[in-house]
């Protein structure tokens, strides 16, 4: 079985799109998938499943959740090993930089390259953007709730869903499958 983590968009941020993560678990064990852990209260499902199909599985929980809570959040899937190699490719690794002002947006595909060569329209920002691949890390020299980029016109640029989680959160899901994929082996 491999080590799943999902990742749901816009999940308890504000009034809309509640979910309690007891209740988010019990969904995702009656979808057959073993062991879902949450982490934190912002839609993090780290879980084991015999499934292959990513689009396949994301469109799974999406039905799911609309079914169960009455929500359709976008849903993005790494695996372990994808996760693994997310937090490898840190741009900004080897710079003492606090955790908690970078961000990593995980994207639902692969961005066109017109839209990377858009990228640099954010030059302007204090703000590094880097795309590598599937995710887009940020940072933010003066945190985010200071920052002037313009988080819509990224995603317009772009052209695909994400959902952001900061770098604690992203090494900590880590941290969580890699404890569920030892304790399977």
């Amino acid at each position: 079985m491999s080590v799943m983590i999902s990742m749901l968009r816009g999940v308890n941020v504000g009034p809309h799109n509640r979910i309690k993560m007891d209740a988010l678990r019990e969904m995702y064990q009656s979808l057959r998938f073993e062991d879902p852990r949450t982490y934190v209260q912002s839609g993090n499902v780290i879980f084991r499943t015999n499934e292959k199909d990513l689009v396949k599985l994301a469109s799974k929980i999406q039905r799911a959740i609309e079914k169960t809570f009455g929500c359709c959040p976008a849903v993005v899937l790494r695996t372990r090993g994808e996760l693994k190699k997310v937090i490898a490719a840190n741009p900004f690794a080897g710079r003492d930089l606090h955790p908690g002002k970078i961000l990593v947006t995980f994207l639902a595909g692969d961005p066109a390259q017109e839209a990377k060569n858009a990228l640099a329209a954010f030059d302007k920002y204090p703000e590094e953007v880097h795309l590598k691949g599937r995710e887009l890390y940020i940072y933010f020299p003066n945190g985010a709730g200071r920052s002037k980029l313009p988080w819509s016109q990224v995603e317009k640029y772009l052209g695909i869903t994400g959902t952001a989680r900061n770098w604690n959160s992203v090494t900590q899901m880590l941290a969580i499958a890699e404890q569920m994929e030892g304790a399977a082996g």
